[in-house]
């Protein structure tokens, strides 16, 4: 008895899944993460204790240097948006287009809040394997924006060129990556970008700056895209070894239950409340002390009110006459008369 095409096509396809689970087990016996592993995005940065933002780029991949007019796409998501402590990082990840569809079928690349951390850690080890096919393939880089850096943006003086918010440090982020990738005469022809925001916006605003790159700007990229997926763990495992290291490295920090960074975890919250110092608040280059849940917790636990410079200025952003704080128009601003200090007449 001859079988059906319908029954050969199914056997197939359940031999299919089956040697994607043997892959996909094979994959997690490759990398055995050391209990000090730091990816190079975190291991490369000179001096931590500056907690200056900082950007590293792998090699370009062979695959993609050996077939330069082959189309190649690139995915970008970013990980720590929210949190208050440490850093929020803009990963990117590109591949020849032919190559990026066995990134999620091959390897189990996904959106990283899906893995489970000794996934992404052995997802982005394996990348960095020098012999192994995903580093052949799979380029990438990522930007650290300290908390230090992010809150400096954010509470710019008003006196200079104003608020640099957390979207337009973001954009600006992403932009920079993608011209770094293209400047190095990789073949971009498709960029797909994940937004936590409204995409048409952001997706007009990149396809002006690259009009010769197709640009797709979409909610849940990094569960769309196998490309995007690959950005999001290079993200999420920068940002969470960063935070580790601080967590060892640290003296402030060291022996602490620092949580994931979000306000809302419960660890991050004792943390935050229990080590307020009430003139420093804490270590200044970890904490947004942009954030609303860090200048709540300065007033919850007795800080310091500091008033600055740029906070005495009138409403029309000039200094105030010095002259009035001795007399004259104004007198009731007045605590001296100016009398006690000089005289009106000049012949003296």
């Amino acid at each position: 008895m001859s079988r059906s095409p319908r029954a050969d096509s199914s056997d197939e396809e359940q031999n299919a899944v089956k040697r994607r689970k043997l892959e996909v087990i094979a994959v997690d016996n490759e990398f055995a993460k050391e209990e000090d592993w730091y990816p190079i995005s975190v291991s490369s940065i000179e001096n931590h204790q500056e907690f200056k933002s900082s950007t590293y780029h792998s090699p370009i991949p062979q695959e993609v240097l050996s077939n330069p007019d082959e189309p190649v796409v690139l995915g970008v998501d970013e990980a720590g948006r929210g949190p208050v402590l440490g850093p929020m990082v803009y990963g990117i990840a590109y591949a020849l287009e032919k190559y990026s569809d066995r990134l999620q079928k091959q390897y189990g690349f996904a959106d990283s809040k899906t893995l489970k951390e000794d996934k992404r850690d052995q997802l982005f080890g394996i990348i960095e394997n020098k012999d192994h096919e995903l580093n052949k393939n799979v380029g990438w880089a990522t930007t650290s924006m300290t908390a230090r850096d992010i809150s400096s943006g954010m509470l710019r003086s008003v006196l200079g060129v104003g608020n640099y918010n957390l979207n337009e440090q973001a954009h600006d982020t992403t932009i920079q990556l993608i011209k770094e990738v293209v400047a190095k005469g990789v073949n971009i022809k498709k960029v797909f970008v994940d937004t936590v925001g409204p995409p048409t916006t952001y997706q007009a605003k990149l396809q002006k700056i690259f009009p010769d790159i197709q640009i797709t700007v979409a909610k849940k990229a990094d569960s769309i895209y196998p490309i995007v997926s690959t950005a999001s763990v290079v993200a999420k495992v920068t940002r969470d070894a960063n935070l580790r290291w601080y967590n060892t490295n640290l003296s402030l920090l060291q022996g602490h239950k620092l949580g994931s960074g979000y306000p809302s975890d419960p660890n991050t919250s004792k943390w935050l409340n229990s080590n307020v110092d009430k003139v420093f608040g804490w270590c200044y280059g970890f904490i947004r002390f942009s954030w609303q849940t860090s200048k709540d917790s300065l007033v919850k636990n007795g800080g310091v009110e500091v008033i600055y410079e740029e906070e005495c200025v009138k409403e029309d952003n000039g200094y105030g006459d010095v002259s009035e704080l001795f007399g004259g128009k104004k007198q009731e601003r007045s605590c001296i008369d100016k009398s006690y200090y000089a005289s009106d007449d000049v012949s003296l």
